[in-house]
């Protein structure tokens, strides 16, 4: 694993090294739409992971005087990263029973926004939304896209397959939550929150190091991270083995079937 992995298993360095198409403007720029920040607005981000996206909302809302734009994320090593690319308000917290933060205990948010964070909520999707409530003003609104139903499809089944087969129980092992369309929505209704849009939209994403790469930085540090290092890589090698037939082109190219959950909602108190 990457020198600078923190306690959460993530590595900013390796993150945007393998995986810098989480944050690239052709896969954010539909939930920013979605968004449709506008200047003078106060803005969280949820999982805002090493700022990058983030920024680009700071740019935005500044853009009049009030304007305001905070970062939260679960893990050190991604804050770390955020703070040294000039993100002022950036804290560790978990959205998914979110503290308070030390951003002024009379600001109150216009929205949240969230990008490829979500899926990552498997212990309490609801309390994402509690979090966002305990932070927004009245009629407040959040905004985002995660891992739905279907994502990763291939590479997941194999992952459970090499585990199950040398008799670990992947069940608790897996930290993903791929909602559906259906599953979210109610979600979000038992929350208090009215879905404005929510779909369900396949993405074909390139990887730049590999299905191994992905592992590397996605799976490694978090499933196989009490493994020892000789047998995670027989395991990744295995994986990556089994999903070549789908996964990699006759040019040697590798890629993935993500499928993106979007969702913009208001809050109804």
């Amino acid at each position: 694993m990457a020198n600078d992995t923190d306690k959460t298993g993530w590595s900013a360095n390796l993150y945007n090294k393998n995986a810098p198409f989480v944050y690239s403007n052709a896969f954010t720029a539909p939930v920013l739409q979605m968004l449709s920040p506008q200047a003078g607005e106060k803005i969280i981000d949820f999982g805002c992971g090493s700022g990058e996206v983030t920024l680009e909302l700071e740019k935005i809302v500044k853009g009049k005087e009030g304007g305001r734009v905070v970062g939260v994320d679960f893990s050190d090593s991604m804050i770390t990263k955020a703070r040294a690319r000039g993100l002022e308000h950036a804290y560790v917290a978990d959205i998914q029973d979110l503290p308070n933060l030390p951003i002024g205990v009379d600001i109150k948010f216009d929205a949240v926004f969230t990008n490829a964070a979500l899926h990552w909520c498997k212990r309490n999707p609801r309390g994402v939304l509690q979090s966002a409530k305990r932070v927004l003003k009245p009629g407040g609104r959040i905004a985002g896209e995660m891992g739905g139903f279907m994502n990763c499809i291939g590479i997941r089944s194999a992952l459970h397959k090499a585990l199950q087969t040398r008799g670990y129980d992947v069940g608790s092992m897996d930290p993903w939550y791929f909602p559906s369309v259906e599953d979210y929505t109610e979600v979000l209704k038992a929350e208090s929150f009215e879905p404005i849009e929510i779909t369900l939209t396949p993405r074909v994403t390139a990887l730049p190091a590999g299905v191994f790469g992905w592992l590397a930085v996605f799976v490694r540090p978090m499933i196989l991270k009490d493994f020892s290092d000789e047998e995670a890589t027989k395991i990744m090698r295995e994986i990556e083995e089994t999903c070549r037939i789908d996964c990699q082109d006759r040019q040697g190219r590798w890629q993935m079937l993500y499928m993106r959950l979007r969702f913009s909602a208001v809050w109804k108190q």
